[in-house]
């Protein structure tokens, strides 16, 4: 797969202060990449944008929260 016409955006969650920062390229036919900003030659997961977006939604409700 290419990545390489992605523009990636950083999480509006993401801390500024180095951290745990995600970067999301949605703009990619058929896929959303998802990658660790602090690494963006590294590894990039991939969704289905259906899949993308179910997951999106089911963060505020907390279901994926540790017990």
């Amino acid at each position: 797969m290419r990545l390489s016409g992605a523009a990636w955006r950083k999480s509006s969650r993401s801390n500024g202060h180095g951290g745990e920062c995600v970067e999301v390229a949605g703009n990619l036919s058929g896929v959303v990449g998802v990658r660790d900003s602090k690494d963006p030659a590294g590894p990039v997961l991939t969704f289905a944008p259906a899949a993308w977006r179910s997951f999106v939604w089911t963060l505020p409700s907390r279901e994926f929260a540790q017990q």
